[in-house]
This record gives C-alpha cells, structure tokens and sequence, in this order.
C-alpha cells in the first residue's frame, strides 16, 4: 500500500469515528458528576422538562439515591416521571405508587407525577413488526424535554435494564406495559403473563416502543445512566438478588443505543469476577437482540466513541 493510500485510508477512519455517537464516562459517581456529565452533553434541558426513572418497588433498595440524583433534578427544573405497574405489587395504582415514591425520597426532591393516572395515549410506531400503536401514560404529552435518568443494572425478563427499558416500558401506561410484553396481543394484565411471546419478539417489541418515544419527542431528549447497585434483578423486583460486582460509573450520550452498549460494554470488560452472574442474565435472556433491533429501526448505532472525563 502506498503512503497516499496510507493517509487515505485514515482520514476515512477518522471522519468515520467522527460521526460516531459519543458516550460520555465518569467514573467516580458522584452528584457533582452527574451535573457535568449532563452538562457535557451540549443539549440543555428547557421548557416543562420530565426526568423518567425508576422510583423502585418497596422493598428494593437499589433504585438510584435522590440524594445523588438532587442536584442534577432541580437544576433542570425537572418533574420526576412514571407509570403503574403491570405485574401488581406495590406501585400498580397512583396512590400506592406515590406512596412508595415518598417512601424512597424521590417527592422530597422534585414533583413526581404518575403519567397514567388520568389514562393514557397511542403514539404511533412506524416501521414495526409487532406494534402499530405504543401506549404511554397521558400526561407525557405535557412535557417539552425528557431526561432519561437510568439505573443500569439486569432484568429478570429483559436482561438488562437501561436506557431503551426506560423509554419503552417505563414511559408505557399500565396497560401499554401489557401491550409490550405481548407484543401487541393484548392489553389486559390478568391474561399477559398467561401466553408471553417468543424472547426475541418480546425484545422487539420493546424496541418498537423506544422508537415511538424517540419520534415523538424528537431531539428534546437525552439519556443518563448510573450504573452502580449491579444486581441481576430490576428495581421492580420486591427482594432482587445482592449485587455480585462493584459500582462502574456514569454514562451519558444523546443516543439510548451507543449508551446501552457501552454500559454492557464496560461490565464484560471489567475485571471484577462477579461480573458472570449479570453477563448470565444479559445473555440468557438474549438482551442483545434488543440493541440489535433498535439499531435495525434506527434510533441509534452499537457503534460509539467512549470519552473519558475523569
């Protein structure tokens, strides 16, 4: 190959690593960090702005501290977000959800609103094999901005839970919910968990929803994860498992595919052994088809450009 070649061919590397969506990586978790990484991202956060995450069931404690997330909340200006369940337990209606909200500290620091209280709304899903509508709690239709506020950790039917999780089941209604995991067969939470769909397609599924959220609100939204409290179990699991491996950092990008990658990413590179136990979950329940899809849709890239701001 000759030198002209040679330079030829990493200029086009490197205009090609340009154009890939930029994760950014803190290491150290802290409330200052959160800020900076947010800040980071170059898109402010303005008008009615809604911060979307888990407020976590009773009895779980690994949902994110409203201590650690406090700064970063009232400097947005941001109204806490979420829907019922659709399993029962202790956040299936408004009131027991509010409930477990203050419980967790979550009202103390900012307004929290349960978006299906008053009923939900379809969004269409363009493009889907299983979904034609996702339907989401009705007041998101409020909001200007969403903050997509993520506790990164497993999932005990997803794999993982991260960015993508957050927008699609967490943004649908209580029914929406059921409407997902049945992959469009039914909305009814009493008959949902009697005749769930292949794994793959559930994990489809999921992706159509995201990719409702991601054309509804357009650029008005950016994706934040914290990926300490490692378990292999949900903040939605009542008694979820002890994590096995130590806390990695904080992740943020403006794409939820290139976000969840890398935070998998960073556990399978880790050097903490008890890292099998959350790869286990993430690959038994084939959470990567779920990034695969998404990407097939086009509402992000698996490919990414991590920077380091420690």
């Amino acid at each position: 190959m000759t030198t002209s070649s040679i330079d030829a061919q990493t200029k086009a590397q490197a205009e090609t690593t340009n154009q890939l969506p930029k994760v950014y990586f803190f290491k150290e978790i802290s409330s200052e960090n959160l800020v900076k990484i947010y800040e980071a991202l170059g898109r402010k956060a303005e008008g009615k702005v809604a911060v979307k995450l888990s407020t976590g069931e009773p009895g779980n404690n690994n949902y994110l501290n409203p201590n650690l997330i406090k700064d970063l909340v009232q400097k947005i200006n941001g109204t806490i977000i979420e829907c019922n369940t659709a399993y029962g337990g202790g956040r299936a209606n408004t009131e027991a959800h509010l409930e477990a909200a203050a419980d967790h500290g979550f009202t103390a620091i900012a307004p929290v609103d349960i978006m299906d209280a008053e009923g939900e709304v379809a969004l269409p899903v363009n493009g889907g094999k299983h979904l034609k509508e996702d339907y989401v709690g009705k007041n998101f239709l409020n909001y200007d901005f969403t903050v997509v506020l993520s506790h990164f950790k497993g999932h005990p039917m997803a794999g993982f839970g991260g960015a993508l999780k957050n927008i699609s089941i967490g943004i649908a209604s209580s029914t929406g919910k059921a409407w997902i995991h049945s992959a469009g067969k039914t909305k009814s939470q009493a008959d949902v968990w009697n005749d769930l769909p292949h794994q793959d397609i559930f994990q489809e599924s999921m992706a159509e929803a995201s990719k409702a959220i991601i054309d509804h609100v357009g650029d008005k939204i950016l994706y934040i994860s914290v990926a300490n409290n490692l378990s292999v179990d949900c903040d939605c699991v009542a008694t979820p498992e002890d994590p096995k491996m130590g806390d990695i950092g904080i992740l943020a990008s403006l794409d939820p595919v290139a976000l969840d990658r890398a935070c998998i990413d960073l556990v399978r590179a880790s050097e903490d052994h008890g890292k099998i136990h959350l790869i286990e979950r993430i690959d038994s329940r084939n959470g990567m088809h779920n990034l695969e899809y998404a990407e097939q849709l086009g509402i992000g890239s698996q490919k990414y450009e991590l920077v380091k701001l420690d």
